[in-house]
């Protein structure tokens, strides 16, 4: 699995009942190989995820393929990538509302 095949799939995992009338957009930029730029929104209980950056993101999100395939196998620890600089995320609040609903918790 690399982090662009994680994030393109992000819709398939989510679970709009745990976060009902929700509405937001986040940006991840990913660097390596295995990433890119990309798009998450949603709205009215549906995530839809695009290639590139589009809209005014409510949380954008900034790390390496490496560290977020680490990170959603289990081989390293969230937290601990954001206090090292690995993962950066601009809206920490709006991140941990949507973690579980993306499948990343």
């Amino acid at each position: 699995m690399t982090a662009r095949d994680f994030i393109m799939n992000l819709a398939t995992r989510f679970n709009p009942e745990a976060v009902p009338n929700a509405d937001s957009v986040f940006h991840f930029k990913i660097s390596g190989d295995g990433g890119g730029d990309f798009t998450a929104s949603v709205k009215e209980g549906v995530c839809q995820v695009a290639e590139g950056l589009n809209g005014d993101p409510k949380c954008v999100v900034t790390t390496s393929d490496t560290t977020l395939v680490d990170i959603v196998t289990g081989k390293a620890n969230a937290q601990m990538a954001v206090f090292t600089g690995k993962l950066k995320i601009s809206n920490l609040g709006e991140m941990m509302k949507f973690a579980k609903p993306f499948g990343l918790m």
